[in-house]
């Protein structure tokens, strides 16, 4: 079956870990559902988090057999759909306690929620990558540029921005990253940052202006920066109080799998504050495997990156994979209190649907980069050794 999955070994490797190390959390953390919000049952939120991740899995490996160039069109496709996604998930006007919460969109039949910034998000890395990797880039104009792609970029980050600040605002600074890495003209960069600046400003007043008229968070993002510069432990801080009790409790080896006790306590201790429990019970030394853990997938993916040839592969490797850990240490910077609360879950360990099938797909389209290069490699190997093994060769340049 090891034989069947192509591509990068070691990424493989690490992202079953990752898989495998879920549950033991997930299926701890969900009795606070259970007992505390009264859904379901524990072994229901675990065989539910196993589907997900096999469903998961199978995307994955099917996108990896996908040729990486494939890729290009795709996105060119997708990007329309993902526009119009976008507009109806914003238009259903979702408010929860006065802020904006229009995220998600039912599936229907299925009954799961599609958070549809997860699919634009990778849609638009590719797209941009693509862009990016044309011939001639310092001899573009600005003004083509413009329509081509940050128009496109643009559109996205700002029917994402009203409801999820953390996801436009990671999503932007991951594009101006690569543009930078592939060598975009500076000087358009740095008006690109002053556009972006002025949406935004012309965001907050018109809300200001026009309260009630635009749904949004703006209370929320204040309230939450607010209280982490105070280190204030009410309101929005509650659950980052809840989490810190959690690690603290842990010390060094823990309390044990599925003997955490704060996770009664501590809302969304499967998806958003998860790291905590995983300290509770795993203790400094399981904190700390699990940051290696990411440590070494981002090697790999830096290591992917590297070896591969072509631009639009590499650009394509680093787009999105470099969010994937810059999410992942964003949610556990919310839960060491390093960071204010974002919302952000931990990739491949957190419960949830979308958001681990979109991090499937991502990871399948970098092993799908990574196919290419080894079948170079293996190629290139095997003319080396018909070369070296070839007798009428050898004859021929020992009698020349």
């Amino acid at each position: 079956m090891f034989q069947l999955l192509k591509g990068d070994k070691v990424l493989w490797v690490i992202l079953a870990l990752l898989a495998l190390f879920s549950f033991l959390p997930v299926f701890s953390a969900s009795s606070n559902l259970v007992y505390v919000v009264g859904k379901g049952t524990p072994w229901g939120y675990l065989v539910k988090h196993f589907v997900i991740l096999v469903i998961g899995f199978v995307l994955m490996y099917s996108v990896h057999k996908i040729p990486f160039h494939y890729f290009k069109g795709i996105s060119i496709l997708m990007l329309p759909v993902v526009l119009l996604l976008l507009i109806y998930t914003a238009s259903q006007g979702t408010v929860i306690e006065g802020a904006n919460a229009s995220r998600w969109v039912k599936i229907p039949f299925i009954g799961l929620s599609f958070q549809t910034s997860t699919l634009a998000s990778v849609v638009l890395m590719v797209f941009t990558a693509n862009h990016l990797s044309k011939p001639k880039l310092r001899e573009i104009k600005f003004t083509k540029s413009l329509l081509q792609l940050w128009l496109p970029v643009f559109s996205v980050v700002l029917l994402i921005f009203p409801s999820n600040l953390s996801t436009a605002a990671l999503l932007f600074a991951m594009v101006l990253i690569l543009a930078f890495v592939a060598h975009y003209p500076l000087r358009y960069l740095v008006t690109i940052c002053g556009m972006g600046m002025l949406a935004v400003l012309l965001f907050f007043l018109l809300v200001k202006a026009f309260p009630g008229q635009f749904p949004n968070r703006i209370d929320t993002w204040v309230s939450r920066i607010e209280n982490f510069s105070s280190g204030q432990s009410e309101d929005g801080n509650y659950q980052v109080a809840r989490a810190k009790t959690a690690i603290v409790s842990g010390k060094i080896f823990g309390l044990g799998a599925g003997k955490s006790r704060m996770k009664n306590f501590l809302p969304q201790s499967s998806s958003d504050f998860i790291y905590a429990i995983i300290v509770e019970e795993f203790g400094l030394v399981g904190g700390i495997g699990l940051i290696l853990l990411y440590l070494l997938l981002l090697f790999r993916i830096v290591v992917i990156a590297h070896n591969t040839n072509n631009l639009f592969g590499k650009l394509t490797v680093v787009g999105l994979g470099i969010p994937i850990i810059f999410q992942a240490f964003i949610n556990i910077g919310v839960a060491l209190q390093v960071l204010p609360v974002t919302g952000q879950n931990l990739p491949m360990i957190s419960s949830g649907g979308t958001s681990a099938w979109m991090t499937c797909i991502a990871m399948g389209i970098i092993l799908s980069v990574s196919v290419k290069r080894s079948e170079a490699e293996a190629e290139a190997q095997q003319n080396e050794s018909e070369t070296t093994t070839n007798p009428i060769q050898i004859l021929s340049e020992t009698h020349y």
